[in-house]
């Protein structure tokens, strides 16, 4: 089987939050595609399989399957764009999140159609203030992950979590934000529930940001950075139900599993 390791919604080669892409003509069994996913020990790892005129994506963690995943998306769309001969500007991937439409723009950039996930506004669990060692402003809960907000991006780049406390909150994990000092707003991401105690840049992170900041900042355009270590630099556009969330890839890997 051939593998491809591309680094999402990055401006160099290192940069970015790397996936592992499997196309497949058929699904494996399940065991082996999250025994696959454990071997490659990335934050996710898409396989993908032909299904009617589309493609049906499915994203595995190291130790969980997911609903929902953007930056493998990005990733697997860049291979079919870039490495399996695929010759249209847009392609569909059927998912547990419905019908997800990526599109690739003349300026090299690839764009995510994604549902939004509205953040509520909730009274927080005790372990999300143990966890990050500091008060937030305001705690949200949307479909997936909580969202806690900060006051400035300093507090967000200083955030030392304790993984083991943040663990055991009833999420897949929990989204940090602030305002930015050079892009609209800023995050970050802990998904210590899922195996990934800090993610490089989350995609389905920003159908959460997205319609937030998009309130509070009066605009549907937007652009924003991940502070993880490795960074991630993406372009949202919230419309109502839907949010755009743009950014570029790298292929870092090209092989072949074997089984």
């Amino acid at each position: 089987m051939k593998v491809f390791v591309v680094n999402a919604f990055a401006k160099s080669l290192f940069g970015g939050n790397p996936a592992a892409v499997v196309p497949l003509p058929q699904w494996l069994p399940e065991e082996t595609m999250q025994q696959i996913a454990m071997q490659h020990n990335l934050a996710e790892t898409a396989f993908i399989v032909p299904e009617e005129d589309n493609f049906r994506i499915r994203w595995f963690t190291p130790v969980v399957e997911v609903d929902l995943c953007g930056h493998a998306t990005l990733a697997a769309a860049h291979v079919f764009f870039n490495h399996l001969g695929y010759d249209r500007k847009s392609i569909v991937f059927n998912s547990r999140s419905g019908p997800l439409p990526v599109t690739r723009r003349s300026d090299g950039q690839i764009v995510l159609d994604f549902p939004v996930h509205e953040p509520v506004v909730t009274d927080p669990p005790p372990e999300i203030e143990e966890g990050l060692k500091k008060k937030p402003l305001a705690v949200f809960k949307s479909t997936f992950d909580y969202m806690a907000l900060f006051s400035n991006q300093s507090e967000i780049e200083q955030l030392a979590p304790d993984f083991g406390i943040l663990g055991k909150i009833n999420s897949r994990g929990l989204i940090t934000t602030a305002k930015g000092d050079e892009v609209d707003f800023v995050s970050r991401c802990f998904f210590p529930q899922s195996g990934i105690d800090e993610d490089p840049v989350t995609g389905s992170a920003h159908t959460v940001l997205a319609p937030y900041w998009g309130r509070i900042l009066g605009r549907n355009k937007m652009s924003a950075i991940q502070l993880s270590a490795r960074k991630g630099y993406l372009d949202c556009e919230w419309a109502g139900q839907r949010v755009f969330i743009a950014g570029r890839a790298q292929t870092y890997l090209e092989g072949e599993i074997m089984i």
